[in-house]
């Protein structure tokens, strides 16, 4: 991390080191990436690392599409470590690499599969005007339902706070790894 030193575990307070045991214990098995950063505020970590575990894997939405709705935030921020890190889950959770790459690069996928096209439509639009229009909120609804298009929002608005984090800590990728958006 090039502003924030490295936060040891001996280094760490009753809370931190309460917090970075039960993250490292979850699902995510490890401390990596924005946690490096949030545990300096113990109860920030705590409450964000739950939004998060039930936003990665608790959601309505399948992994597929909740890993494209990352894929998409990674790219509007040009959050380096979260596409690095989820650009691996979201192929090996059924998006085609050829969605993945044109997304990577700014382009625009062709999309066959209906819900997937959705998630990219609903993001993107969102992204670009900070808004969804009725059009495409309807699409979601008819899609999703209103908890899947509720659940939609929460992962797109956990992994920018993500992405804001990771960007203005400057978390450094894994060395020797390049940084895959431009």
């Amino acid at each position: 991390m090039a502003r924030l030193s490295d936060l040891n575990r001996e280094e760490m307070d009753g809370e931190q080191g309460r917090i970075a045991d039960e993250i490292a214990a979850g699902p995510r098995g490890g401390l990596r990436g924005p946690f490096l950063a949030w545990l300096r505020s113990p109860t920030l970590a705590d409450r964000a690392q739950k939004l998060g575990a039930f936003c990665r894997y608790d959601s309505s939405l399948p992994p597929q599409l909740s890993e494209l709705a990352i894929l998409v935030t990674a790219r509007h921020w040009r959050a380096q470590y979260e596409w690095f890190a989820h650009a691996k889950i979201a192929a090996e959770a059924g998006v085609a690499d050829e969605i993945i790459e044109a997304i990577r690069t700014g382009g625009t996928p062709d999309i066959a599969d209906p819900d997937q096209a959705l998630v990219y439509d609903f993001a993107r639009e969102y992204y670009a005007t900070n808004r969804v229009g009725e059009a495409t909120y309807a699409r979601a609804v008819a899609q999703l339902g209103e908890r899947g298009v509720v659940d939609l929002v929460g992962i797109m608005g956990y992994y920018g706070l993500v992405a804001m984090t990771l960007n203005v800590f400057d978390m450094a990728l894994p060395e020797g790894e390049p940084e895959p958006l431009d």
